[in-house]
């Protein structure tokens, strides 16, 4: 890449090394435009989020892949890349896809009112945990952990987002699937808990770097003991 020039690259492309010349070619791709590989998603989210070029194309093998589909989403959930074009692109010419196209800012004829600072974009914005309702939808009050717990799945670091006495949503760093069984060790200052788990959820995310891509998981909790649980949240909530 040439950082001598403020101006910026008319295109950022994603694609397979052996498809990247006839990918250029298809969507006539200036000469300034800059090449990622497939394997460097983080190098192009890096790229796009320094220079903000007008165009970002993804070769559509690329796309169709958990971690195309996440930089895809992490671009859009970017305020300050609205006015990126992504297109989805076959080397080959035939499939031409636009997934997200410019914003034109529109000007508010009154004063808008002053906000609290946003929450730096990420590959999917998550709610806060909602209280147990009087209806009962949800079956086990969740809570939201202090920062910097982390529990082990299948002997992998993951830290914590939240937990009830039912499951708890983590991100950790390896891939897992919906309905695998896993082994969960929590750490206590007395005995540690272990029991075994199921995958409920899971979906790849690119965090802002300088964090590392991970896998936003939900765990259905199998054999646990809630009563060492509730008291493991009691005593860790935020």
């Amino acid at each position: 890449m040439e950082s001598g020039s403020a101006k910026a690259p008319s295109a950022v492309i994603i694609a397979a090394s052996d498809v990247m010349d006839a990918l250029r070619e298809s969507v006539q791709a200036g000469a300034d435009a800059l090449g990622f590989a497939d394997s460097e998603p983080l190098q192009a989210l890096q790229a796009i989020t320094a220079h903000r070029p007008p165009l970002v194309v993804l070769e559509r093998r690329f796309a169709a892949t958990p971690r195309g589909a996440a930089l895809i989403n992490r671009i859009k959930a970017d305020p300050s890349l609205s006015r990126l074009e992504v297109r989805v692109v076959s080397h080959t010419g035939d499939y031409v896809r636009t997934v997200s196209r410019p914003v034109t800012p529109v000007a508010d004829p009154e004063p808008a009112p002053q906000q609290s600072p946003a929450t730096p974009a990420a590959v999917a914005v998550e709610e806060p945990p909602r209280p147990l309702d009087w209806h009962g939808t949800r079956r086990a009050p969740r809570f939201r952990l202090r920062a910097g717990l982390v529990i082990h799945l299948d002997g992998n670091p993951s830290p914590v987002v939240d937990m009830s006495t039912l499951g708890a949503q983590v991100l950790c760093p390896k891939s897992l699937r919906p309905d695998q069984k896993i082994r969960v060790t929590i750490p206590s200052d007395t005995e540690a808990g272990r029991f075994r788990a199921s995958i409920g959820w899971a979906r790849f995310e690119l965090a802002r770097p300088p964090a590392n891509p991970h896998y936003r998981v939900g765990l259905e909790f199998i054999d646990a003991d809630t009563a060492w649980l509730e008291a493991f949240c009691q005593k860790n909530k935020a």
